[in-house]
């Protein structure tokens, strides 16, 4: 049975509401005002909150603010009841996150629907979360074993041999072993990096202070910054010959730090997934408010479903298709767009190729600065 917390300060209204939820097998509690609201929905835990906007002493959007700030109040869905639903109004809940407006005078159908569309709607969404759960223990158990055994087996194999049996090995062996312990090393420290930032990501995200403080970075010369860190990833692939570049000059608000993880790691991305002699293009082009970042390849591509299920630690077709990475590359370069105010989408029709388009906002400021039935009333 689904409980339903009603917030109003008209005892008649509340118990209108509730007769009528009751008949539709709803498990209903009532407050009169939004302070008892708050303490009732810490308590109850209810499936969905109906709260009036206009209450003495504490309004429906101090309630609602207030509520999801609370980590285990915040997802609740809540629906906003008022007599004043102007277009002011409504975009001040929407912003401080309520799920949906219901303009009084209402009809008891219509309190049916907007209750049963916001209980649908917050269903469909426990079943994504719990089913990018099920996927993400699926990868977990396949990748992190493999990912950290990898790298640790390379470097404790050939360093048990240089360590027990170096003075009978000719320099070009030890030179081949040290080489191997020494991209061992790399590949598990890039694994480990990208553990932490997505973690500080996170971080940054919850933090409103650091979220300001992320937004006044830019990158002055973004097209010197993309060609070096592409050409040291072609470097890295050995193809330095596959890629190519067209880079318009312009300033970026994000960091020059964030700027080439991005890059890295999409860029990374792109020759992994296609064939030596094969183009990997990185464009960088102006619009009026943003600079758009375009890289492109002629790789196997994502199908539709892959690119809606992109996420950290997220691997496609592991168990036919041998790739290495944690999966986390494309969720941080993701991730740290959309902390900028930008985009990262990915485009592919299901064939050949993957066009990987990120939109950067522009500087505000062009001043130098470099850091890193019834009716109810």
């Amino acid at each position: 049975m689904k409980k339903i917390l009603v917030i109003d300060d008209e005892e008649w209204l509340r118990e209108m509401v509730h007769l009528a939820l009751q008949q539709k097998g709803y498990d209903v509690v009532e407050a009169e005002n939004g302070a008892k609201g708050i303490d009732l929905a810490r308590k109850e835990l209810p499936d969905l909150i109906l709260c009036d906007v206009n209450m003495e002493k504490m309004d429906g959007y101090r309630t609602l603010s207030s509520l999801r700030n609370e980590p285990s109040s915040a997802s609740i869905p809540f629906i906003l009841m008022t007599g004043l639903a102007d277009n002011a109004g409504m975009r001040h809940g929407m912003e401080l996150g309520a799920d949906d407006y219901l303009p009084k005078p209402f009809t008891i159908e219509g309190l049916y629907a907007a209750v049963e569309a916001r209980l649908k709607k917050a269903q469909a969404l426990r079943e994504e979360a719990e089913k990018k759960l099920a996927d993400l223990r699926d990868n977990l158990s396949l990748m992190l074993p493999h990912e950290l055994r990898t790298p640790l087996n390379g470097i404790i194999g050939y360093g048990e041999i240089l360590a027990s049996d170096s003075a009978n090995l000719p320099p070009q062996e030890l030179a081949e072993m040290g080489q191997v312990i020494y991209e061992s090393g790399k590949r598990l420290q890039r694994l480990i990096e990208n553990f932490l930032i997505y973690g500080q990501l996170e971080v940054i995200a919850a933090d409103p202070q650091k979220m300001g403080s992320l937004r006044q970075k830019r990158t002055p010369s973004a097209a010197r910054l993309i060609e070096e860190r592409a050409r040291a990833q072609a470097t890295t692939a050995h193809r330095t010959a596959d890629l190519a570049l067209e880079l318009s000059e312009g300033d970026v608000s994000i960091s020059e730090d964030y700027l080439a993880k991005i890059v890295d790691e999409v860029v990374q991305n792109a020759f992994k997934f296609s064939e030596a002699g094969s183009i990997v293009k990185v464009t960088l082009s102006e619009a009026p408010r943003h600079r758009t970042l375009l890289i492109s390849d002629r790789g196997r591509g994502f199908s539709a479903e892959h690119i809606s299920r992109i996420g950290a630690y997220m691997q496609f077709d592991r168990k036919s298709q041998e790739q290495q990475g944690q999966g986390l590359g494309l969720s941080i370069a993701k991730r740290l767009t959309e902390l900028h105010g930008g985009t990262l989408t990915i485009q592919n029709d299901g064939g050949p190729g993957t066009s990987v388009v990120i939109k950067l906002p522009k500087p505000a400021s062009r001043k130098p600065e470099n850091c890193s039935a019834g009716l109810v009333a």
